[in-house]
């Protein structure tokens, strides 16, 4: 009785060598971008505990310092009152490179809480 063979073959080994590596590349360069929103919201949730919008953007442009965040600034903010509890808010956008004319485009926006 012939046995039949079984497993992959050369070209689907190549074919999903390709999609991890390219899986990979694009995970290495979004990775950065998600710990930086981190240290956004974190920045953003220290800046809170201003009473003025100058005093707000001031907090935040000191953590932003600390801890490297290049996206945004102090005054990209949006700072609002709610029932007497400041809120600051914040959106911006990220662009990665894929090749060619590709982009991949990630928005970011939160708010303190």
């Amino acid at each position: 009785m012939r046995s039949t063979q079984r497993g992959i073959s050369f070209i689907g080994i190549l074919f999903v060598g390709g999609v991890l590596a390219f899986s990979g590349v694009i995970a290495a360069q979004v990775f950065p971008t998600l710990v930086e929103f981190q240290a956004i919201n974190k920045a953003a949730s220290k800046a809170a505990v201003g009473n003025t919008v100058p005093e707000v953007r001031a907090i935040f442009d000191t953590a932003a310092q600390i801890d490297d965040i290049k996206s945004i600034t102090g005054k990209d903010l949006e700072v609002t009152k709610v029932s007497d509890k400041t809120v600051v808010g914040f959106a911006y956008s990220k662009e990665i490179h894929i090749g060619g004319p590709a982009y991949l485009l990630l928005k970011y926006a939160g708010e303190s809480k």
